[in-house]
């Protein structure tokens, strides 16, 4: 056996160790976990992400033919976060991401999006269109009195002007929702595809839809773990049932090429609740295909 065995590979996200992003794509942890509302544990997630990316570095993708290993990828470590603070920490959160051209974030909660949309929107100069996989629609203005908790994201990003909601599309929606905040979600012009529908009309016929609905503007995709049912991936704070398969959500992401995304997150893994790093391979699975495409 030569070269270097699987579970002796560096550190860093997909073995990088490069960590200088300039003309390229940062990866950078972001290990906020105190605005989530049921089970915590998200501020493990980026390690174990790293960790399970160890599987994904034998080669190159088989449809695409892109090899990760040749792409200028740079892992950054972890933000800076303010201890117990949500805002402080979205401030900080903000002020890391701003210098960077291409950032690929592993969460943490799904509170860690606003910022990062905030940040590429003052870069970009205009708001972006979006891609949302996840089974919570996260545009209550407030999740149990908390303006700024991973359930108010895109209520916020909405009203900031940081996304086209023309230009926005949800992915996988499926949990308990008071009407007023479907109905307000819908009046802003999002489009949703709950996770029945997506099951009902498969892949192709989604990613078709996703790309049609993003257009040819820059774009941003953020990735809630929990949008995947929980047997595919048990480890988050807020499973629900009913949710995409990973070959599925894999599909779809498989038909994005082209769609000019200028970053991406995936949140919301809880590693105290996985079990054989299930849900941190998908996530680390779903970066990878991200990586790829074509």
């Amino acid at each position: 056996m030569a070269g270097t065995p699987t579970y002796a590979t560096p550190p860093g996200f997909l073995g990088v160790t490069r960590q200088d992003a300039t003309g390229g794509i940062g990866i950078a942890g972001i290990p906020m976990d105190i605005g989530t509302t049921n089970r915590a544990g998200t501020r493990d997630g980026p390690r174990a992400i790293r960790q399970a990316s160890r599987m994904l570095v034998d080669g190159a993708h088989p449809g695409s033919w892109v090899d990760p290993a040749r792409l200028p990828l740079a892992d950054l470590g972890d933000f800076e976060l303010a201890l117990g603070d949500i805002q402080g920490s979205l401030v900080l959160i903000e002020q890391q991401a701003a210098g960077l051209d291409h950032l690929v974030a592993l969460g943490g909660e799904h509170g860690v999006t606003l910022p990062l949309l905030r940040a590429l929107r003052k870069r970009l100069g205009a708001p972006l269109g979006l891609l949302v996989f996840d089974a919570h629609v996260d545009t209550w203005a407030d999740n149990f009195g908390q303006a700024y908790a991973h359930g108010s994201v895109f209520y916020h990003a909405i009203n900031e002007g940081l996304v086209d909601p023309r230009r926005m599309i949800q992915l996988g929606i499926r949990s308990p929702v008071q009407r007023e905040v479907w109905d307000w979600t819908l009046a802003q012009g999002v489009t949703v595809v709950t996770a029945q529908a997506f099951h009902e009309g498969g892949p192709q016929a989604v990613a078709e839809q996703a790309r049609q609905v993003l257009g040819t503007a820059p774009a941003y995709l953020s990735f809630d773990i929990d949008a995947l049912d929980p047997a595919f991936a048990p480890g988050t704070g807020t499973p629900e049932i009913g949710g995409l398969a990973s070959w599925q959500a894999q599909a779809v992401l498989r038909r994005l090429g082209g769609v000019d995304f200028r970053g991406m997150d995936v949140v919301e893994v809880a590693p105290a609740y996985d079990h054989g790093e299930i849900t941190a391979l998908a996530a680390a699975s779903v970066v990878w295909e991200y990586l790829c495409r074509a």
